[in-house]
């Protein structure tokens, strides 16, 4: 059986950023896969699963509700590694292009207060494993450390 892409990224290599994953043909529309790598696979610990739900239920809301981007989110959610998030667009982009929107959306995980979205017992199948403020912690260290100052090498996987 032939790998997946994913797994063809020299993880050894791989450091925190913005990548494109892959681009799709759905029709005549381009579904473009983004890479949000917030941790550096096999040497920073891995995320937990509880303020990797709480980004995930913030981030999809503040996808799902912005302006711009919001008919065209397809997906925010977390990969199995635990190292970061994958963010499907409908359209053609480079990592560069959605910056701003991931700024914006980082943010608004690391400022935000108060009941995550969405997280009930009505609403979710385990709101009980969420923890906000090591989302807003987490945010705020992808934010400093990446998206503010972030560097070509960070934008394109590494060969």
């Amino acid at each position: 059986m032939e790998k997946i892409a994913s797994f063809t990224i020299d993880h050894i290599k791989l450091q925190p950023g913005v990548y494109v994953s892959r681009k799709d043909t759905v029709g005549a529309e381009v579904i473009t896969t983004f890479d949000l790598r917030m941790t550096s696979p096999n040497e920073e610990p891995v995320m937990n699963t509880a303020e990797m739900h709480a980004i995930e239920h913030l981030g999809a809301t503040f996808l799902r509700n912005h302006g711009e981007y919001g008919s065209k989110t397809i997906y925010f959610g977390p990969m199995g590694c635990r190292t970061g998030f994958y963010l499907l667009l409908a359209g053609e982009y480079s990592s560069r292009d959605i910056l701003p929107l991931l700024v914006q959306m980082y943010e608004f995980i690391r400022d935000y207060r108060g009941q995550v979205p969405g997280a009930s017992p009505k609403d979710c199948g385990n709101y009980l494993d969420i923890n906000l403020p090591m989302a807003n912690f987490l945010a705020e260290k992808y934010l400093d450390n990446v998206l503010y100052h972030i560097e070509e090498s960070r934008l394109v996987y590494p060969q």
